[in-house]
């Protein structure tokens, strides 16, 4: 028998595989893929009755074309050929139960014999079948002695082949028992690593999170080292991440490849072929940068198949054994399976980092305009104005709620505080379009706060603004009459939202509650009032939106209370200290965004605090101004 190129353990071993051949007490037939008689070993020879010139050349079964008078009209030749057919196609071996197969007795008759059949085919570097190897058991003996044992009266000619027939039956279907058993265990560890592969697929995130599915999981019911998953990333690169041991030298674990790269994963993803070596000879062969990795790895054999999506190429799949490597048939299943899965899952995470990618987009633009809108306070005579703003935990930074202050052209000094519904960038724009009309028609109109409001929910009619805001409008002003004294008059509307709280010089809490008007959008002829409070030298009035005092499974009014036992507290702290004690007094990630407006009047004779007008948020808070 000719040796194959290359094989494994020959000339570098040592070993004289021809006289291991020779020397095999178990009968072996080699065949060419044509089913030619290549070579026999002596134990065939010797088993047969025939010599090497008898057979080599000659098609098997014109060599032993089975007893034409058999029960079977081709002397069970069909069944033979079918199995070697079977064996040679699918690269697997394949066993035969009990076979009765008669051969030639040099007379011109025919001699009954009984066989063990194994065919099994010896593979090329392509994996095609170069040889086909059958291994010829004669049980004649052992059979015909079973016969005896069971029926010692069984000298009958007929009673003796319904032994037989008994006989090579039982251990046919025992045969097929195992057969089935291991088949059935083979198909359970192949659905469990789809099963854990496409529950972990489920949850993977990110590109690293599908690798390690498919490699820790996938790759396990193939027996495989290792692998690789390689994404195209542009048109000409490869983001690839391999399991630990696997990477070429140079590369890391999660880096980028030439899609030209001579790698099996990099060629199945740029030609859309599997590419398929089964020994360290064709790994070798197949590029020199690939015998390397071999040589650093000792993953001798390689699988690489292309992903696919909708008929689109995104990347390849690669397994990879530290020994020779013949995908069966149901691997191969499981293989394709497993690109399958992780191709859709690898479609799904890039749908999803897209939509997250436009999101941040779309998301950066509200923040950059709410950013716009919640600017720095004017810093008036006399009035210290202070603001915070604090996003819910659960939201992307961008909201309704809005504080604003400016100058009026009389004098006054203009205090808005706001909450348009909803918490995303339409809440952002809505609010935007609510506080800008306001800033205007109070700039414009000079008229007292719920005349300012009612204009403002008319216009919001009008202008088609489609929203519901609470807010409080207020105004600071110093009438000459009082000017002596330093007490200013706080005047304010309040359109559904949360009154505002008044911390007198001495640290008293007062809330300026009254019966609120509408909220802004729902009646633009809605009738809205004013309010008017004496604000001596040293009065605090804090403005604040609900995300402050509502809690869930707290009422409205134990918010209040809360807050105003927290001012008491801080009340007389100097006003960018107060905001910061009230926010950092908040328990926990607030469940609503916050916004804070504080005023302050100082005496007359008193210069502005150096720190007036300062928007920041305590060590800890994020925030957009």
């Amino acid at each position: 028998m000719d040796e194959p190129e290359d094989a494994p353990g020959s000339a570098a071993t040592g070993v004289d595989h021809a006289a291991v051949f020779t020397a095999m007490p178990t009968p072996y037939l080699v065949l060419t893929p044509d089913l030619v008689i290549a070579d026999a070993n002596p134990a065939f020879l010797a088993t047969t009755g025939r010599t090497l010139g008898e057979l080599v050349g000659r098609g098997v079964f014109e060599a032993f074309p089975g007893n034409p008078n058999d029960a079977e009209p081709d002397g069970g030749a069909a069944k033979v050929r079918a199995a070697m057919e079977r064996a040679r196609d699918s690269g697997r071996a394949h066993p035969m139960s009990v076979q009765e197969y008669d051969i030639p007795d040099g007379t011109g008759g025919f001699e009954k014999r009984f066989w063990s059949l194994i065919s099994v085919p010896v593979l090329d570097p392509g994996g095609g079948c170069r040889y086909l190897l059958q291994r010829a058991d004669d049980i004649t003996d052992y059979v015909r002695e079973q016969a005896q044992a069971v029926h010692p009266s069984g000298t009958g000619k007929k009673w003796q082949r319904r032994v037989l027939e008994v006989e090579s039956d039982l251990y046919a279907r025992g045969a097929e028992l195992r057969a089935a058993r291991e088949a059935e265990a083979d198909t359970a560890r192949r659905l469990a690593a789809l099963s854990g592969v496409a529950l972990a697929l489920g949850r993977a995130e990110t590109l690293d999170d599908l690798a390690r599915a498919v490699t820790e999981r996938g790759l396990v019911a193939l027996g495989a080292r290792g692998g690789a998953v390689a994404v195209y990333e542009g048109d000409d690169d490869l983001r690839l991440v391999l399991t630990e041991g696997m990477s070429p030298i140079g590369v890391g674990p999660d880096a980028l490849l030439p899609l030209t790269a001579p790698y099996p994963g990099c060629v199945a993803a740029r030609t859309g072929e599997r590419v398929l070596l089964v020994d360290r000879a064709g790994s070798e062969a197949f590029s020199p940068e690939l015998a390397e990795l071999v040589a650093t790895t000792g993953v001798q054999a390689w699988a690489a198949v292309p992903l696919e999506s909708a008929g689109r190429r995104i990347g390849s799949l690669s397994v990879g054994w530290t020994s020779p490597q013949v995908l069966a048939p149901a691997d191969d299943e499981l293989l394709g399976a497993l690109a399958a899965q992780c191709a859709q899952a690898l479609e799904r995470i890039r749908a999803r980092d897209a939509e997250r990618e436009r999101h941040a987009a779309v998301q950066g633009m509200a923040e950059a305009l709410q950013r716009s809108l919640l600017t720095a306070p004017p810093e008036p005579d006399h009035l210290q104005i202070a603001v915070r703003y604090l996003p819910a935990a659960s939201q992307a930074q961008v909201g309704g709620d809005w504080y604003d202050a400016f100058l009026l052209p009389d004098g006054r000094t203009a205090l808005v505080i706001g909450d348009v519904t909803g918490h995303d960038r339409h809440a952002a724009a809505a609010m935007a379009q609510v506080r800008n009309v306001l800033r205007g028609i109070a700039h414009s109109r000079q008229e007292p706060p719920a005349a300012v409001l009612s204009a403002l929910d008319r216009a919001m009619c009008d202008l088609e603004v489609d929203t519901l805001a609470t807010a409080v409008l207020a105004t600071v002003e110093q009438p000459a009459e009082d000017e002596e004294r330093g007490v200013r008059l706080l005047r304010w509307s309040n359109a559904g939202h949360p009154p505002p709280l008044l911390v007198s010089p001495e640290g008293d809490v007062t809330l300026l509650e009254h019966e609120p008007d509408l909220l802004l959008g729902l009646d633009p002829s809605a009738t809205r009032a004013d309010h008017v409070q004496e604000l001596a030298p040293g009065s605090t009035v804090l403005f604040y939106t609900d995300g402050l005092v509502e809690r869930r499974g707290t009422s409205l009014d134990a918010g209040l209370a809360w807050l105003a036992a927290e001012l008491h507290r801080v009340g007389r702290l100097p006003l960018e200290e107060l905001c910061d004690q009230l926010l950092g007094a908040l328990e926990g990630a607030v469940e609503d965004d916050v916004a804070l407006l504080a005023v302050r009047a100082h005496p007359q004779d008193r210069p502005r605090p150096a720190a007036a007008g300062r928007s920041r948020l305590p060590e800890g808070h994020s925030a957009l101004s």
